[in-house]
């Protein structure tokens, strides 16, 4: 998660459970993305890149409308 500079966005507790979750399948991820991805934004989050443990898989991906 990151902010439109680029900048790690460092969440507040709900917020941080809510929004910084691991999922089992790539599929997954991206479906709750499509979900939620109005929410982050109202958060401030700007883009969000998917990652299978250290490996960056897919991003960044903005957030935008």
């Amino acid at each position: 998660m990151e902010d439109p500079a680029g900048a790690p966005v460092t969440l507040p507790g709900a917020l941080a459970a809510e929004y910084d979750q691991a999922f089992p399948t790539r599929a997954d991820a991206e479906s709750w993305i499509g979900e939620t991805w109005s929410e982050m934004a109202s958060a401030g989050i700007a883009q969000v890149t998917l990652f299978d443990g250290e490996r960056e898989v897919y991003g960044p991906m903005s957030l935008s409308a």
